[in-house]
């Protein structure tokens, strides 16, 4: 099944109720991006200053599938708030945990705390090896298909193409999904290599009407399913 996520980044509660407002007329679910001025270099919701997030609530998008994903250091107790605050998808980065044993825990404890599915994600130059491990306490991994994050607009590096079909080799069942310059000149390439789930920012909030983008996007991702 293929799944597209259009990416909100919000620098308030505010911004975020419009991305979500913005995100209702054509799709079910949102994926928000975090950014704590440490692990990426911006500072987004609900961080107040760098390191540093208060207090919140996911109010603005209420009706829709909400999936946090966590670019942040040491993830577990905001992951953890955000399960309660009633996100259903919560991803951190395996880069950004102090061990595997905090990796680990933290998967687990998102889960117990009310999230749906959990998983990890990996920057691009993170060897498919080091989020090996913790495959099968994932529900999906999130690969990163630019070369750094935190700002929206950063090209498509097409060296995430390998890397995907690297781990779908190795784990044929488990949801990968995609992060980062997904388009329509990529995305077939990439449900072939082995994703099924994309999260999408500048091609939907830039495009002149953000709905046909996305049901061009899926038709496109959905034809390359073999």
């Amino acid at each position: 099944m293929i799944e597209i996520v259009p990416t909100c980044v919000p620098n308030d509660s505010a911004d975020l109720k419009a991305g979500a407002d913005a995100v209702r007329a054509y799709a079910r679910s949102i994926h928000v991006d975090i950014t704590d001025g440490l692990f990426a270099p911006a500072i987004t919701w609900p961080y107040v200053k760098k390191g540093e997030f208060g207090k919140f609530n996911l109010a603005g998008t209420r009706g829709l599938v909400t999936e946090v994903h966590l670019m942040i250091q040491n993830p577990r107790a905001l992951g953890i708030e955000f399960a309660l605050a009633g996100a259903e998808r919560i991803l951190g980065h395996v880069e950004a945990f102090t061990s595997p044993d905090a990796a680990s825990g933290a998967l687990r404890e998102w889960k117990e705390n009310g999230a749906r599915e959990v998983g990890l994600g990996a920057l691009l130059p993170t060897s498919i090896e080091l989020i090996e491990p913790f495959v099968p306490l994932c529900d999906v991994v999130h690969l990163m298909t630019i070369a750094s994050i935190g700002t929206q607009g950063i090209p498509y590096d097409a060296r995430g193409m390998a890397r995907i079909a690297e781990l779908h080799a190795r784990f044929p069942d488990i949801l990968i999904s995609v992060d980062g310059g997904v388009s329509e000149k990529n995305i077939a390439e990439l449900v072939r290599a082995g994703a099924r789930r994309f999260g999408v920012g500048s091609a939907l909030s830039k495009a002149e009407n953000p709905a046909a983008a996305y049901e061009a996007l899926k038709a496109l991702a959905e034809s390359a399913i073999v």
